[in-house]
Protein backbone atom coordinates (compact mmCIF):
# COMPACT_ATOMS: atom_id res chain seq x y z
CA UNK A 1 0.00 0.00 0.00
CA UNK A 2 1.08 3.58 -1.02
CA UNK A 3 1.15 4.94 2.91
CA UNK A 4 3.03 1.97 3.83
CA UNK A 5 5.48 2.71 0.83
CA UNK A 6 6.07 6.02 1.79
CA UNK A 7 6.84 4.80 5.73
CA UNK A 8 9.00 2.50 5.04
CA UNK A 9 10.98 4.96 2.26
CA UNK A 10 10.92 7.18 5.18
CA UNK A 11 12.33 4.92 7.81
CA UNK A 12 15.29 3.89 5.04
CA UNK A 13 15.88 8.07 4.05
CA UNK A 14 16.38 8.04 7.95
CA UNK A 15 20.20 7.86 8.48
CA UNK A 16 20.46 10.45 5.26
CA UNK A 17 18.04 13.28 5.71
CA UNK A 18 20.98 15.27 6.27
CA UNK A 19 22.53 15.04 3.11
CA UNK A 20 19.71 14.83 1.21
CA UNK A 21 17.23 17.25 2.83
CA UNK A 22 15.00 18.00 -0.12
CA UNK A 23 14.77 14.15 -0.78
CA UNK A 24 13.40 14.17 2.94
CA UNK A 25 10.87 17.37 3.06
CA UNK A 26 9.40 16.07 -0.55
CA UNK A 27 8.63 12.86 1.61
CA UNK A 28 7.50 14.08 4.15
CA UNK A 29 5.07 16.43 2.20
CA UNK A 30 3.54 13.87 0.65
CA UNK A 31 3.01 11.30 3.64
CA UNK A 32 1.41 14.59 5.49
CA UNK A 33 -0.99 14.75 2.16
CA UNK A 34 -1.75 11.49 2.44
CA UNK A 35 -2.71 11.91 6.18
CA UNK A 36 -4.38 14.84 5.52
CA UNK A 37 -6.90 12.77 2.90
CA UNK A 38 -7.48 10.21 4.90
CA UNK A 39 -8.42 12.37 7.96
CA UNK A 40 -10.84 14.54 5.80
CA UNK A 41 -12.41 11.39 3.68
CA UNK A 42 -15.57 11.54 5.79
CA UNK A 43 -16.01 15.47 5.12
CA UNK A 44 -15.49 15.07 1.53
CA UNK A 45 -17.37 12.63 1.05
CA UNK A 46 -20.33 14.34 3.10
CA UNK A 47 -19.13 17.90 1.09
CA UNK A 48 -19.80 16.26 -2.04
CA UNK A 49 -23.03 14.52 -0.89
CA UNK A 50 -24.18 17.98 -0.55
CA UNK A 51 -23.49 19.04 -4.30
CA UNK A 52 -20.14 21.24 -3.71
CA UNK A 53 -18.41 22.53 -6.36
CA UNK A 54 -15.97 19.53 -6.23
CA UNK A 55 -19.00 17.40 -7.13
CA UNK A 56 -20.17 19.29 -10.39
CA UNK A 57 -17.09 18.28 -12.94
CA UNK A 58 -17.87 19.24 -16.65
CA UNK A 59 -18.39 16.69 -19.33
CA UNK A 60 -14.69 17.41 -20.70
CA UNK A 61 -13.29 16.36 -16.86
CA UNK A 62 -12.55 19.80 -15.58
CA UNK A 63 -13.28 22.07 -12.99
CA UNK A 64 -15.56 24.49 -13.55
CA UNK A 65 -13.69 27.14 -10.75
CA UNK A 66 -11.77 25.57 -8.13
CA UNK A 67 -11.38 28.90 -6.71
CA UNK A 68 -15.02 28.07 -4.89
CA UNK A 69 -13.38 25.22 -3.12
CA UNK A 70 -14.01 26.34 0.63
CA UNK A 71 -13.41 22.44 1.68
CA UNK A 72 -10.91 22.75 4.28
CA UNK A 73 -6.95 23.11 3.87
CA UNK A 74 -6.98 19.52 2.50
CA UNK A 75 -9.04 20.02 -0.30
CA UNK A 76 -7.31 22.99 -1.46
CA UNK A 77 -3.95 20.44 -1.59
CA UNK A 78 -5.80 18.17 -3.40
CA UNK A 79 -6.73 21.25 -6.09
CA UNK A 80 -3.40 22.20 -6.53
CA UNK A 81 -2.40 18.76 -7.22
CA UNK A 82 -4.93 17.93 -9.54
CA UNK A 83 -4.38 21.62 -11.09
CA UNK A 84 -0.81 21.08 -11.95
CA UNK A 85 -2.04 17.28 -13.36
CA UNK A 86 -4.00 19.25 -15.70
CA UNK A 87 -7.65 18.24 -14.86
CA UNK A 88 -8.38 21.56 -13.36
CA UNK A 89 -8.59 25.20 -14.54
CA UNK A 90 -6.10 27.54 -12.83
CA UNK A 91 -7.97 29.53 -10.01
CA UNK A 92 -7.77 33.16 -9.95
CA UNK A 93 -5.15 35.16 -7.80
CA UNK A 94 -7.69 35.41 -5.30
CA UNK A 95 -8.01 31.80 -4.71
CA UNK A 96 -7.31 30.40 -1.32
CA UNK A 97 -4.71 27.67 -1.81
CA UNK A 98 -3.08 26.37 -4.67
CA UNK A 99 0.20 25.88 -3.83
CA UNK A 100 2.78 28.50 -2.59
CA UNK A 101 1.77 32.53 -4.02
CA UNK A 102 3.75 33.07 -6.36
CA UNK A 103 4.63 36.87 -6.69
CA UNK A 104 7.79 39.49 -5.61
CA UNK A 105 8.86 38.39 -2.66
CA UNK A 106 9.26 41.37 -0.48
CA UNK A 107 11.03 42.08 2.74
CA UNK A 108 11.32 39.36 5.27
CA UNK A 109 8.82 38.83 8.11
CA UNK A 110 8.81 37.20 11.59
CA UNK A 111 5.28 36.59 13.21
CA UNK A 112 4.56 34.30 15.50
CA UNK A 113 1.06 32.90 16.69
CA UNK A 114 -0.01 31.76 19.70
CA UNK A 115 -2.51 28.69 19.71
CA UNK A 116 -4.65 27.85 22.92
CA UNK A 117 -4.92 23.86 23.70
CA UNK A 118 -8.23 23.04 25.03
CA UNK A 119 -6.84 21.27 27.96
CA UNK A 120 -9.27 22.40 30.27
CA UNK A 121 -12.09 20.85 28.16
CA UNK A 122 -10.70 17.63 27.91
CA UNK A 123 -8.27 17.06 30.78
CA UNK A 124 -7.87 13.57 29.73
CA UNK A 125 -7.26 13.83 26.13
CA UNK A 126 -2.91 13.94 25.07
CA UNK A 127 -2.51 16.49 23.13
CA UNK A 128 1.29 16.50 23.06
CA UNK A 129 0.90 13.26 21.70
CA UNK A 130 -0.94 13.80 19.17
CA UNK A 131 0.77 17.16 18.08
CA UNK A 132 3.80 15.47 17.81
CA UNK A 133 3.42 11.92 16.66
CA UNK A 134 5.43 8.90 16.55
CA UNK A 135 9.15 10.15 17.17
CA UNK A 136 7.91 13.20 16.52
CA UNK A 137 7.59 13.02 12.64
CA UNK A 138 3.76 14.38 13.05
CA UNK A 139 5.01 17.94 14.08
CA UNK A 140 8.23 17.79 11.59
CA UNK A 141 5.53 17.36 8.48
CA UNK A 142 3.63 20.23 9.31
CA UNK A 143 6.79 22.17 10.08
CA UNK A 144 8.41 21.00 6.57
CA UNK A 145 5.11 21.59 4.92
CA UNK A 146 4.33 24.99 6.13
CA UNK A 147 7.44 26.69 7.02
CA UNK A 148 6.49 27.16 10.05
CA UNK A 149 8.18 26.19 13.36
CA UNK A 150 6.10 25.03 15.79
CA UNK A 151 6.95 24.87 19.51
CA UNK A 152 4.92 22.98 22.41
CA UNK A 153 5.26 25.46 25.36
CA UNK A 154 3.15 25.89 28.60
CA UNK A 155 1.96 23.34 31.52
CA UNK A 156 2.69 19.71 30.71
CA UNK A 157 4.80 20.63 27.32
CA UNK A 158 7.47 18.53 29.19
CA UNK A 159 7.41 14.46 29.66
CA UNK A 160 9.20 14.62 32.71
CA UNK A 161 6.59 16.11 35.30
CA UNK A 162 9.46 16.19 37.99
CA UNK A 163 11.79 17.86 35.49
CA UNK A 164 9.29 20.25 34.81
CA UNK A 165 8.28 21.36 38.59
CA UNK A 166 12.19 21.78 38.55
CA UNK A 167 12.79 24.24 35.17
CA UNK A 168 9.40 25.90 35.88
CA UNK A 169 10.74 28.98 37.68
CA UNK A 170 13.91 29.42 35.84
CA UNK A 171 15.54 31.95 33.05
CA UNK A 172 13.33 31.14 29.45
CA UNK A 173 11.06 28.72 31.31
CA UNK A 174 8.48 31.23 32.24
CA UNK A 175 6.01 29.46 29.53
CA UNK A 176 5.86 26.73 32.39
CA UNK A 177 3.75 28.90 34.87
CA UNK A 178 1.02 29.31 31.32
CA UNK A 179 -1.70 26.70 30.58
CA UNK A 180 -0.44 24.63 27.69
CA UNK A 181 -0.27 26.37 24.20
CA UNK A 182 1.92 26.52 21.00
CA UNK A 183 3.87 29.05 19.30
CA UNK A 184 3.70 28.98 15.60
CA UNK A 185 6.75 31.14 14.16
CA UNK A 186 7.54 31.92 10.51
CA UNK A 187 10.32 34.08 8.82
CA UNK A 188 9.63 34.34 5.78
CA UNK A 189 8.67 36.74 2.52
CA UNK A 190 6.18 39.20 3.39
CA UNK A 191 3.92 38.21 0.41
CA UNK A 192 3.74 34.47 2.17
CA UNK A 193 3.94 34.89 5.51
CA UNK A 194 0.64 34.86 6.57
CA UNK A 195 -0.51 32.23 3.81
CA UNK A 196 1.54 29.77 5.23
CA UNK A 197 0.98 30.78 9.18
CA UNK A 198 -2.50 30.46 8.51
CA UNK A 199 -1.76 26.99 6.93
CA UNK A 200 -0.50 26.18 10.09
CA UNK A 201 -2.68 27.48 12.19
CA UNK A 202 -5.66 25.30 10.06
CA UNK A 203 -4.03 22.08 10.40
CA UNK A 204 -2.79 22.48 14.33
CA UNK A 205 -6.35 23.22 15.36
CA UNK A 206 -7.22 20.73 13.61
CA UNK A 207 -5.07 17.82 15.33
CA UNK A 208 -6.61 19.82 18.67
CA UNK A 209 -9.98 19.03 18.13
CA UNK A 210 -10.27 15.39 19.52
CA UNK A 211 -13.16 13.19 17.41
CA UNK A 212 -13.79 9.50 18.83
CA UNK A 213 -11.24 6.66 18.89
CA UNK A 214 -13.39 4.93 16.35
CA UNK A 215 -13.58 7.32 13.74
CA UNK A 216 -10.07 8.75 14.57
CA UNK A 217 -8.41 8.75 11.56
CA UNK A 218 -5.55 10.38 12.90
CA UNK A 219 -4.85 8.10 15.64
CA UNK A 220 -5.21 5.28 13.73
CA UNK A 221 -2.08 6.82 11.27
CA UNK A 222 0.13 7.44 13.95
CA UNK A 223 -0.13 4.35 15.44
CA UNK A 224 0.08 2.33 12.02
CA UNK A 225 3.13 4.34 11.43
CA UNK A 226 4.69 3.56 15.08
CA UNK A 227 4.45 -0.25 14.43
CA UNK A 228 6.29 0.12 11.42
CA UNK A 229 9.05 2.45 12.72
CA UNK A 230 9.20 -0.65 15.08
CA UNK A 231 8.96 -3.10 12.99
CA UNK A 232 6.20 -4.71 14.14
CA UNK A 233 3.28 -3.80 11.49
CA UNK A 234 0.95 -6.36 10.39
CA UNK A 235 -1.05 -5.27 7.37
CA UNK A 236 -5.16 -6.12 8.02
CA UNK A 237 -7.00 -8.17 6.02
CA UNK A 238 -9.08 -6.52 3.14
CA UNK A 239 -12.29 -7.91 5.32
CA UNK A 240 -11.37 -6.01 8.14
CA UNK A 241 -12.08 -2.46 6.08
CA UNK A 242 -14.83 -0.70 6.31
CA UNK A 243 -17.39 -0.56 3.60
CA UNK A 244 -16.34 2.84 2.36
CA UNK A 245 -14.55 2.84 -1.36
CA UNK A 246 -11.83 4.82 -0.02
CA UNK A 247 -8.67 3.27 0.28
CA UNK A 248 -7.78 5.34 2.86
CA UNK A 249 -10.35 3.60 5.55
CA UNK A 250 -8.24 0.79 6.45
CA UNK A 251 -8.72 -0.09 10.16
CA UNK A 252 -5.09 -0.50 10.86
CA UNK A 253 -3.93 3.18 10.42
CA UNK A 254 -2.54 3.47 14.23
CA UNK A 255 -0.76 6.15 16.18
CA UNK A 256 1.22 5.86 18.88
CA UNK A 257 0.30 6.43 22.63
CA UNK A 258 3.53 7.03 23.59
CA UNK A 259 3.68 10.81 24.12
CA UNK A 260 2.07 12.34 27.51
Amino acid sequence: RYFAELLEEQRKLGPFSQVLPICSRLLNEEILRITEFARRWPQIEQELDRGSPLSSMSNGGGWSDVSTCKLGGFLMIMCSDLQRLGFVQTPSSSSVWHGSPESSAGPTLKKTIRIEVPVDKYPNFNFVGRILGPRGNSLKRVESMTRCRVYIRGRGSIKDVAKEEKMRDKQGYEHLNEPLHLLVEAELPANVIDFYLTKAKEILEDLLRPVDETVDLVKKAQLRELALLNGTLREESPSHMSGSVSPFSNAGLKRAKTRK
